[in-house]
């Protein structure tokens, strides 16, 4: 039995699929300790005794290491570098975040002056040693570190992604009194700022994360726990502790896993996604598989490490609304939470949110919110959007209507971005909706982007815990080489690639998985010389992958150059599908319309705003494949509702997908 949990702001999500077929639930998630509600949501699903027993197998997408960086609550962590050095992270790239402002407001370094530390071990640009590391050296670092007392250190040197043996060394030396991070583990490529930054966050995050992944396997010994990173795939829960700055989107990346597993069902590649939960909302684009970046960020710090390729706004179900100073309504990017929580919940939340606006206009059902797992106030909800009302002039409704109009506007705006800076058409992608909100908003958003199909997943309120299941056990591995085109060194780069498969595919084997599953993709990032910027294409010979690269320039930039190519680092991913897990066809318990599949019979009738007439809902779970509900319509289910608006069809799939058209 395997078992997915995605640890959202507002739920924490639980997939679990038996061999045959598949059982969600949702909690509320409980941020001061998510394994709380880990546990809870075990214990209801009658898990705990198999779980005790080992005969589950727990993929965990968690928050941790996020919610620490966003928050800044990192532990007390030393930065040590080359002398010379020690101000390369408060420096940084130079950059500000209001270019015209003149007088902006000071921002503290990530690491305060009295805890950078520098000494020797630098190397040149070719390797050799400039100035080494001595005994004298690595006792002045101790003597330093015991004064400070700091709970973690990051090693960052100059150039060690070409010889580590002096951060190696530092490491030896202390790591039996500190968590240790150094630069050649966490992302050995150049950059010293990005790789230091990266290294730094490892650190600075790691004792939470380790602490926390002790603990959560700890409470469910011996099931095996692995986590997802953020590259979409997983790792061993021991093994991530060291790993903390590749959990980052541990919980979007697990829905992007599943949007890449789902898009086989309903043949297609081109899917613009974005999974609207409690908190936020993460779009993305998927174009045959998963795009990654090496140019991520979580709040204002840049991560280098692979990772996602998303864009997130402050935008979910429990953004909460408000007027500004200037008289003009507002959504976000302020949550409820799960504490209070929306008005509606009854939980001791006042302030309206979106998901209140949804419940005064008729789109959320109190007697049939979350499997009946949970009641709706409509009242509250009514009472906290009328705070709005009054001021603004305007009705309950208008004013709710006004809420998802602006919560709508800020996801459009998002996912055209997303597309459009990577030179893409949002047209020419079926628009893809999942996480609890998304159903409610995807026809609005698909009209907004002149988009004419759309998908709501089956199990789509919950699909990032459902990607937990699908993902592979992956290693993201990279090394900087830079080398110019016209003496590339074939024999050192295959040399390279090898010894990075060969870590790759031990860490892989130790966590039990079989040599004949593992697979490997080799790529490397190009550029002409002289630019800053790379592109990453899979590795092919010397005259192909330079005459590829040319070609992506064009397609990409509009033009390219007759100029040397450089190859600036090699990347290898090493994966393996351990087991075999895909969407259920619909079963016979859910076929109750298939003997009128194409007009199948309403649940009841409801009142939506907007609309004269009473709208047919129909329950999800009795919906057969080839069933045909023409808009407007609500499609209930345990985790999600799905708003069909009138000019929509929606065709339920033999996946039980359902695939949105606009007329």
């Amino acid at each position: 039995m395997f078992l997915g949990v995605d640890t959202g702001g507002t739920f924490t999500d639980f997939v679990l699929f038996d061999g045959q077929s598949i059982q969600v639930h949702k909690v509320l998630s409980t941020p001061d300790s998510p394994d709380r509600a880990i546990l809870q949501g075990i214990q209801e699903l009658g898990l705990t005794s198999l779980i005790k027993e080992g005969k589950i197998i727990l993929v965990h997408g968690s928050t941790v290491a996020t919610n620490a960086a966003l928050e800044g609550k990192g532990v007390r962590t030393a930065y040590i570098t080359n002398h010379g050095f020690k101000d390369t992270l408060s420096i940084g790239r130079q950059t500000r975040k209001e270019l015209y402002n003149l007088t902006p407001s000071e921002q503290a370094p990530p690491v305060s002056k009295a805890l950078c530390l520098e000494t020797g071990g630098r190397l040149d640009a070719n390797g050799e040693v400039f100035d080494p590391l001595t005994e004298a050296d690595v006792e002045e670092i101790k003597a330093q570190l015991k004064t400070l007392n700091p709970e973690a250190v990051a090693i960052n040197f100059l150039f060690s992604f070409l010889d580590d043996r002096h951060e190696k060394a530092l490491e030896e030396a202390i790591k039996d009194d500190y968590y240790v991070s150094r630069s050649s583990y966490v992302l050995p490529e150049y950059r010293e700022y990005e790789r230091g930054m990266a290294t730094w966050l490892n650190a600075w995050l790691g004792p939470l994360v380790s602490n926390y992944l002790t603990q959560l396997s700890d409470n469910v010994a011996p099931t095996p726990l692995s986590i997802m990173q953020s590259s979409g795939g997983t790792i061993d829960a021991s093994q991530a502790a060291n790993r903390a700055v590749n959990l980052l989107l541990s919980g979007p990346a697990g829905g992007l896993a599943a949007v890449r597993a789902l898009a086989k069902d309903i043949n297609e590649e081109r899917l613009l996604t974005f999974d609207m939960g409690g908190t936020s909302t993460d779009v993305a684009v998927i174009d045959g598989d998963i795009r990654l970046t090496n140019d991520g960020h979580i709040g204002d710090y840049p991560v280098a490490v692979p990772m996602v390729d998303m864009h997130t706004i402050g935008a979910g179900g429990g953004s909460i609304a408000y007027i500004d100073q200037g008289g003009l309504l507002q959504v976000g990017p302020e949550s409820a939470g799960a504490f209070p929580g929306p008005a509606c919940y009854d939980r001791g939340g006042e302030q309206p949110t979106v998901t209140d606006a949804n419940t005064v206009l008729g789109r959320l059902r109190p007697e049939a919110f979350l499997g009946k797992q949970m009641t709706l106030d409509l009242e509250k909800a009514r009472q906290a959007v009328s705070t709005l009302a009054e001021p603004l002039g305007l009705t309950v409704e208008q004013a709710a209507l006004g809420i998802l109009t602006i919560a709508n506007e800020h996801m459009t705006r998002a996912l055209r971005n997303i597309a459009v800076k990577r030179g893409e058409d949002p047209r020419a992608f079926r628009l893809t909706c999942f996480g609890g909100a998304g159903g409610l908003h995807v026809c609005d958003i698909a009209e907004s982007l002149n988009i004419k199909s759309a998908l709501v997943p089956r199990l789509g309120g919950v699909l990032s815990a459902y990607g937990m299941l699908v993902a592979p056990h992956e290693r993201q591995l990279s090394k900087t080489v830079n080398q110019d085109s016209s003496s590339l060194n074939w024999d050192k780069l295959t040399e390279t690639i090898d010894i990075l498969a060969e870590q790759g595919k031990s860490q892989l084997l130790s966590e039990g998985v079989q040599q004949n599953q593992l697979e490997q993709h080799i790529s490397a990032d190009l550029r002409y010389q002289g630019q800053s910027f790379t592109i990453n294409l899979p590795i092919g010979p010397k005259e192909s992958i330079i005459e590829r690269f040319h070609q992506a320039h064009q397609a990409r930039f509009g033009h390219s150059m007759e100029m040397n190519v450089e190859l600036v680092t090699l990347r290898v991913r090493v994966f393996a599908f351990t087991h075999s897990i895909s969407m259920p066809l619909l079963t016979s318990a859910e076929e109750g319309t298939k003997s009128t599949p194409k007009t199948p019979a309403p649940d009841g009738l409801v009142d939506l705003y907007q609309l004269s007439d009473k709208v047919p809902r129909y329950q999800r779970d009795t919906l057969a494949a080839g069933c045909i509900i023409s808009g407007p319509a609500l499609i209930s289910e345990q985790v999600s509702t799905t708003l069909i608006k009138p000019g929509w069809t929606a065709t339920v799939s033999k996946h039980g997908h359902l695939l949105l058209e606009q007329h």
